[in-house]
């Protein structure tokens, strides 16, 4: 598994926990920093995607919405949090060739969510692609 792969899924990881538990992203992220629950230390990719996505968090929530007929709330929360994470990485940062970002979030849809989940994540996500310019 690559470096950002790896950062990716750390990220994944704390935007699900922070919904779960009902708290801002980058504050959970601030305490993991300040106070590890693992050994290795989060990647430096994996709180520039948390802090994306929270800083472009309306942004990212009306996109998703717009391009899907399925209720955010009615999504798994696996699936929001990794569209949030994709969709951040397609329209805010142009390190990510968008081939990639919706490879990575369509492979760990498939890892971790529904047997729907990739297909979906893929379709939503290409059209984004296609609109991203408009976004930022």
């Amino acid at each position: 598994m690559g470096a950002r792969t790896k950062a990716r899924k750390r990220a994944l990881d704390l935007l699900f926990e922070a919904e779960q538990r009902g708290v801002n992203a980058v504050i959970l992220l601030d305490e993991r920093v300040a106070d590890p629950v693992t050994p290795a230390p989060l990647p430096e990719y994996t709180a520039d995607l948390v802090r994306g996505v929270v800083a472009h968090w309306s942004v990212i929530n009306e996109t998703i919405q717009t391009y899907t007929d399925w209720p955010m709330d009615r999504m798994p929360a696996v699936d929001r949090a990794l569209l949030r994470l994709a969709v951040w990485e397609l329209a805010f940062n142009d390190d990510v060739p968008e081939k990639v970002a919706i490879a990575e979030a369509t492979h760990l849809a498939g890892e971790l969510s529904t047997d729907a989940s990739p297909q979906f994540m893929s379709g939503l996500l290409t059209q984004v692609a296609q609109v991203k310019h408009t976004l930022a």
